[in-house]
């Protein structure tokens, strides 16, 4: 007789739902960071993530204002309420940082991604591939014969569910912007 395998915590409509409901629930989070255009302040904010065992999942950076000379740094990572607020916390005392914006709680905002995908194939692969592109409102940017160059935009999980679909289909390689976010409506 075989064991049952049963994954804990998998469902809370099973029967086995075997969660601890005290343990604390890993959340994923995005941050925007205002920051001056500098040397090394990207160095200074990556490395206290690494430095106390942080992941981060997407970093995007650029510079918003040229006259002010300040820099948006968006940043996607997991962690518990407690850790999130240790993060922007610690982000938040590195001198060179202006303001630091938990944009999953301070209400609603817009999260898209640039992806570039590579697809090889020929015959009725091409042909699913560019009707599945069409589905997805990726554009073509560049063709041969054998393959397709797409670009898309949109949230982390529509780019994913694309990659997925293109996977079979012959996709070679994929490049990705990270998450570029702002919260909706206006300022108070």
């Amino acid at each position: 007789m075989s064991a049952l395998r049963i994954q804990q915590g998998s469902t809370s409509h099973s029967a086995y739902d075997l969660r601890d409901y005290h343990a604390e629930v890993i959340e994923k989070h995005t941050l925007a960071v205002l920051v001056d255009n500098e040397a090394g302040v990207l160095a200074r904010v990556v490395g206290l993530f690494s430095g106390r065992g942080y992941n981060i999942e997407s970093l995007t950076v650029a510079e918003v204002d040229h006259a002010g000379h300040l820099s948006r740094i968006t940043i996607v990572t997991t962690g518990t309420r407690d850790v999130i607020e240790q993060i922007k916390a610690q982000v938040g005392r590195i001198v060179p940082v202006h303001d630091v914006h938990d944009l999953t709680v301070e209400g609603p905002s817009i999260e898209r991604e640039l992806a570039l995908f590579k697809v090889h194939g020929t015959g009725e692969k091409r042909i699913e591939a560019l009707r599945l592109a069409e589905i997805f409102r990726a554009n073509v940017v560049d063709s041969t014969l054998e393959s397709f160059v797409f670009e898309m935009t949109g949230t982390s999980e529509k780019i994913d569910a694309f990659a997925d679909l293109m996977r079979p289909l012959g996709l070679i390689e994929t490049a990705r912007t990270g998450v570029a976010a702002l919260g909706r409506g206006g300022k108070d």
